[in-house]
């Protein structure tokens, strides 16, 4: 699950401006840098510097509007503006507080604050009033509101939109692993069990043989298939409790037995050191897929198997004859498939070729680690 960690955070970022309440924080933002240069305009005050600092805050909330905010309805902006700004010709510098909402409105639609200038700007929306006509009549505590509340609406706004992140980065990572975990049944399950199957429906066409020729042998051919039976059922609940103990040495026994049983010729050269678990583990089922599809696929007379290890590099070399025109072209298989994803997740890889003779090569290369 590696790759699912950075896609979630992708995500989250993604959605940090996917809220309606941009909406609402930009067209608010919008319109209040308008009333506050128009209104200084029209007031027709003498101080240039409620010209400037209307002017600077028009122009940044138009930027953050132009960039955050994609569509909006007009008359919610309008609603937006009028019940925030018209009071305050009725109550007054009571109404300052309220003011402050622009500075919370204009951090959130920021997200992230590039500039110290930025920060200035928002929470210079409650003091700006003290270039009202009359900045006596105004207590400073009341300019100092507005600030204040307006980081109390950023800090409220951001840790609910944080903790609706990790709710829904939770959820993904939840259904993420649930899909992981059926995709590991799933490939355990063929790769334990299809190997079971295959070997019991060989068994089963050999003690026939056998039963028709009245050979001693057929008892034994018996006992084998209830010990297959029996190994079955272990692999099974290993695979539901995600048991996967799996020994590369036992397997290339059970692999010579197997192919001495069917009346193939078995060659098995072994020459490396031990092996981490997880290269012994891929290497394992890689030898299982690999004599399966030599019994399933094959009229083998002749197989040999070798374990090499160079070059901080192990290889594992199945080769066979007998091999039988493919029935699809191209056509790798479930277990192929499953084994090349084992073996990629190492760093290794899979290699395969045939001649015109019958002759069937199919290796595995797996990176040694120190």
């Amino acid at each position: 699950m590696e790759d699912t960690k950075a896609d979630l955070l992708a995500r989250a970022r993604s959605k940090l401006h996917d809220f309606s309440s941009l909406f609402w924080a930009g067209g608010l933002g919008l319109t209040a840098g308008i009333l506050t240069l128009s209104a200084s305009v029209v007031a027709g005050l003498a101080a240039a510097g409620s010209v400037v600092v209307g002017t600077l805050t028009l122009l940044v909330l138009l930027a953050l509007h132009v960039k955050f905010i994609v569509a909006g309805p007009w008359w919610i902006v309008a609603v937006q503006a009028w019940l925030t700004y018209l009071p305050i010709t009725v109550f007054g510098a009571a109404w300052t507080p309220v003011c402050g909402l622009l500075s919370g409105a204009l951090l959130v639609m920021a997200g992230r604050i590039h500039s110290t200038v930025l920060v200035a700007l928002a929470l210079a929306c409650g003091p700006v009033l003290l270039f009202a006509p009359d900045p006596s009549k105004i207590d400073p505590g009341w300019a100092i509101a507005g600030p204040l509340v307006g980081l109390v609406e950023y800090t409220l706004v951001t840790l609910a939109r944080r903790a609706r992140l990790l709710a829904e980065a939770r959820t993904e990572v939840m259904r993420k692993a649930v899909a992981l975990e059926r995709r590991r049944f799933t490939r355990d399950l063929h790769d334990l069990v299809g190997h079971r199957l295959t070997v019991l429906v060989l068994k089963t066409q050999l003690l026939h043989r056998l039963v028709a020729e009245g050979d001693e042998r057929a008892g034994d051919e018996v006992n084998q298939m209830m010990e297959l039976l029996t190994s079955l059922s272990a692999d099974v609940r290993a695979v539901a409790h995600g048991l996967r103990s799996s020994s590369l040495s036992a397997e290339l026994g059970s692999a010579r037995l197997l192919l001495e049983s069917v009346r193939v010729r078995c060659q098995i050269k072994v020459a490396c050191r031990e092996l981490p678990g997880e290269v012994e583990e891929a290497l394992t089922h890689a030898l299982r897929e690999g004599v399966t599809n030599v019994l399933r696929h094959a009229e083998a007379r002749q197989c040999s198997i070798h374990l090499i290890e160079r070059d901080q590099l192990v290889r594992l070399s199945i080769r066979n004859d007998g091999v039988r025109p493919p029935r699809r072209p191209g056509d790798a298989g479930q277990g192929l498939l499953n084994l090349a994803e084992r073996v990629s997740g190492l760093g290794g890889w899979l290699e395969a070729t045939s001649s015109r003779s019958g002759q069937f090569a199919f290796h595995v290369f797996v990176p040694q680690k120190k």
